[in-house]
């Protein structure tokens, strides 16, 4: 029986489940209006359940404050002193600090309860913190020596905390109480139960198949770990870290991508020496071992908790018996074939021959009590043939051995990053594009590309970046098909395609069975053309290793979840936080201790915060969330400014009025460019036929109204106009904000810039939509607005209707549309305006020199709909097609 649930909080899934919990924290579900957001669930049943009440950390700090009669702000003076602690914590190192308390002005007129660093530290150091950290020496014995005769040694320091308590740090959290999960369940679309939903990990395989090899009612807390070596030093040096980070998938996905959280937490730094103590043939096999040693020592305390359970307190304050278990395992390739004891010219996660890893093929996967069993005979001096053949290298004792209910080589999640965006499209599908094309010729295509609100314009081309980051990845794939149209030959265009396909379905937050379709249907159409590039000589071979890493995409989202969750992007943005800074706040000498003991404070300052945080919300008898936009633009009101929102229901009066699922266009409060002449809109803005447009429109909607534009007529001008539209939870949990300008050139200006944005637009038509530029966001008017309701307009240039996708590409094309030999020109309602759209010009085998990103859309005739423009467009063309 499937049990309908609002989409929003997770938690409510699976509080029905709950036997043992009392009448008061059962959740009440409630049917909701808005179907697209519903789903239904098919329970674990006897999962998660729990034992008796307890109470969190933050409960029993509150109670001993209360019973020792101490003030909330001790060992502070007040909350303007803990301020104050906060900012030299977060922006200070210890000099710095110093001079600071010292100042005269800091002494005389502040006066805090510390007067220098050793006494504000011994302050810091009195609060509570997380985890203890502790140190092991690890003796390493290295195959050369010295002048002596001696055998080289080397020791090193690993440096831990205790990974069960971490995890009893983030699932008794009460600030993650709206965020977590405690029993997995099926996720469908239809009470049926014929449509089924992955995204998060509870709604994946791997949580359902662990739980039925648990005790009835045992809660399992996915354990998913990362790590990455990384450098300290900047410009000189050679000082190198090798952080462990540890999050549990009990945690929703959005909430622990936000690094401000602290959803995922340092457990260990990992020793990064070079072990000179080898010789240069032995180096590398010696660094497995200690890897492994050292991974064995960290994550010792799982064996047992994972075997027998521990009892904790949740974060809402109910005690389960919980079962902390490695799932999921986030790194780079180099890293994974170090977790899987394997060498770098093989898969880590199945046994495909090294020479056919460019072939369409379904291999065994590795198994961990095979392998660990030809290790053991390896061990003891024999020599099995499955060792050369699954490419293993001899590591004896691998940390995973011993773990329960792990499978190491399914743990290995895609990583986009790495396998995706910087390998096989940047270093592999742009350098085959560009031998075929020619540097001059791509950099001549990305310099004529149309503007498009948030599109990064690559001024020179690509040929001259030398770094790239991830973000210029997936800039250049918002562009890249179109851009190749006409370029290079059709069979190159649909492998261009089917990779871009696979790049975009692969970061959807929520998936379906079609969209896993698409993953491997893309898969499928690349393979089947990729011999094309053979024939044009560009490429020998595929034997590329992260070609073959993404064929296992497919499996890896069906067990754990959607990609976003478990993304490299995240471990390395952490690094900034765990390991950079703290290096740069060391003396740089003995760093790891120095280190450790920086992020310990750091915490527990970050905790003392949390608390204060979770007593404000407790004191209040509703908790009001509240969402800023980042990208907000001084003109633009909020949706505190009703008069000047437009929901797009016509029954809707404002949008605090209307539902999450209205669609709301904002304008500025007051127009930037008011009381605009006919002449200024025709020369500045280019609408020749403003003045036909608009007593066109009038006929039609006013036809009551007797008065008659004409050119002495003076308008509002806006320069843009914000779309607000619902979230789509295949592509953001958050509301949308497109921006549509429609901004003429500025006189005198350093670069005078115009910006007509080109938008989708409702009309009844086959697929609902309709391509315009837009020219004039304007509003009439007040002698023509009488008995009339006052709704912002927009004079468009019409585009003709979408045409059937091109074979080769699948992009959708549209020309100008032309009346009587002028642009086909209309105006309609600002709200009837669906959200912009990027079209990319046809450019055949050479782009027309004189076009450039500011005139190509007055230039060029023909263009193509750019469905690759983001994920939303994207998904919305999958659809259509």
């Amino acid at each position: 029986m499937l049990t309908r649930i609002p989409r929003i909080p997770p938690i409510a899934a699976h509080a029905l489940n709950n036997p043992a919990a009392p009448k008061h924290r059962r959740v009440t579900i409630e049917e909701i209006e808005d179907e697209d957001h519903a789903r239904y669930f098919e329970q674990c049943v006897g999962a998660g359940q729990t034992l008796r009440e307890g109470k969190t950390g933050f409960e029993r700090f509150w109670e001993y404050k209360e019973c020792m009669g101490e003030d909330k702000w001790a060992p502070f003076n007040d909350g303007e002193e803990w301020g104050l602690t906060e900012w030299l914590v977060k922006n200070l190192g210890q000099t710095r600090t110093d001079e600071f308390l010292k100042l005269p002005i800091t002494q005389n007129r502040t006066k805090p309860s510390f007067h220098n660093n050793r006494s504000f530290l011994q302050k810091v150091d009195e609060l509570p913190h997380a985890t203890a950290w502790s140190c092991k020496k690890v003796k390493v014995q290295g195959n050369k020596t010295d002048e002596k005769g001696q055998t080289l040694h080397e020791e090193v320091e690993v440096w831990m905390r205790d990974p069960v308590e971490c995890v009893k740090d983030l699932i008794g959290n009460p600030l993650f109480r709206d965020h977590m999960v405690y029993a997995p369940a099926r996720a469908y679309r239809d009470p049926a139960g014929l449509h089924r939903v992955i995204d998060d990990m509870w709604t994946a395989d791997w949580w359902c198949d662990k739980q039925k090899l648990l005790p009835k009612g045992a809660t399992i807390a996915p354990i998913i770990l990362a790590s990455d070596k990384t450098c300290l030093s900047q410009f000189r040096g050679d000082k190198s870290a090798w952080p462990v980070y540890l999050t549990i998938g009990n945690i929703a996905k959005e909430k622990r991508r936000q690094t401000s959280a602290r959803a995922t937490v340092l457990i260990g730094y990992l020793p990064a020496g070079k072990l000179d103590c080898f010789t240069s043939d032995t180096r590398s096999l010696a660094g497995y071992r200690l890897f492994h040693h050292c991974m064995s020592l960290l994550l010792e305390p799982l064996v047992a908790a994972g075997r027998n359970g521990v009892e904790m307190v949740c974060a809402d304050s109910l005690i389960r018996r919980v079962f902390p278990i490695l799932a999921a395992y986030v790194a780079d390739f180099p890293e994974q074939c170090l977790v899987a004891c394997c060498k770098e010219n093989r898969c880590p996660k199945c046994l495909v021959a090294a020479d056919e890893r460019g072939d369409p093929l379904t291999s065994q996967m590795r198994d961990p009590e095979v392998t660990k069993d030809i290790l053991e005979k390896r061990k003891n001096g024999q020599h099995p043939i499955q060792f050369d053949d699954n490419g293993l290298r001899a590591v004896f004792n691998p940390f995973w051995a011993n773990l329960p209910h792990t499978d190491i080589f399914l743990a290995f999640t895609p990583d986009l990053l790495h396998q995706v965006h910087k390998g096989i499209f940047k270093d592999h599908l742009v350098k085959w594009c560009l031998e075929i094309v020619g540097e001059d010729e791509m950099d001549s295509r990305f310099k004529a590309m149309p503007d498009y609100p948030g599109l990064r314009h690559f001024k020179k081309g690509i040929s001259t970046v030398r770094q790239w980051t991830g973000t210029e990845h997936k800039e250049m794939q918002r562009v890249f098909v179109g851009l190749l149209a006409g370029a290079v030959p059709s069979r190159v265009l649909v492998v261009a395609r089917a990779i871009l396909d696979f790049s975009y379905y692969a970061q959807l937050r929520m998936h379906t069975a079609e969209s896993l379709d698409g993953l491997e249907n893309a898969l499928a159409v690349f393979h089947t053309n990729k011999d094309i590039l053979q024939e044009l000589e560009v490429r020998e071979h595929f034997n590329i290793p992260k070609l073959h890493q993404i064929s296992h995409f497919v499996k890896s989202i069906t067990l754990f979840g959607s990609t976003d969750g478990f993304n490299t992007e995240l471990p390395e943005r952490l690094h900034i936080d765990f390991a950079k800074d703290a290096y740069r706040a060391s003396n740089k000498r003995d760093y790891e201790e120095q280190m450790a003991l920086w992020l310990q404070r750091q915490e527990a300052v970050f905790l003392r915060s949390s608390y204060f945080d979770w007593l404000s919300e407790r004191s209040q008898s509703a908790t009001v969330f509240s969402h800023t936009d980042s990208d907000s633009d001084t003109e633009i009101e909020e949706f505190a400014a009703p008069t000047n929102a437009i929901p797009s229901s016509p029954t809707a009066s404002s949008p605090t009025a209307s539902s999450p699922t209205d669609v709301v266009h904002i304008l500025a409060k007051h127009p930037p460019h008011p009381r605009q002449s006919v002449d200024r809109l025709i020369t500045a803005h280019g609408a020749t036929m403003f003045l036909p447009a608009l007593k066109s429109f009038m006929r039609e909607h006013m036809p009551h109204n007797n008065i008659i534009p004409g050119p002495h007529d003076r308008f509002d001008v806006y320069r843009q106009v914000i779309i607000v539209t619902p979230p789509d939870p295949r592509t953001s949990d958050s509301p949308k904000r497109w921006r549509i300008r429609a901004t003429p050139e500025v006189q005198p200006a350093l670069v005078a810039i115009q910006r007509f944005n080109v938008t989708l637009t409702e009309m009844d038509t086959v697929l609902g939509v309709r391509v315009a530029q837009v020219r004039i966001i304007f509003t009439l008017p007040r002698q023509f607005l009488v008995g009339t309701n006052s709704r912002a307009l927009a004079y468009v240039e019409w585009f003709t209707p979408l045409r059937e996708p091109d074979p080769s590409s699948g992009l959708r094309q549209v020309s100008r549309s032309t009346r009587q030999l002028h642009r086909n020109a209309a105006v309609i309602h600002l709200d009837e305006m669906v959200r912009p759209c990027h079209l990319i010009p046809k450019m055949g085998p050479s782009v027309d020199p004189g076009w450039t990103s500011a005139n190509v859309y007055e230039m060029a005739h023909d263009f193509y709909l750019n469905t690759f423009i983001d994920l939303e467009t994207f998904c919305i063309s999958t659809r259509s097609d």
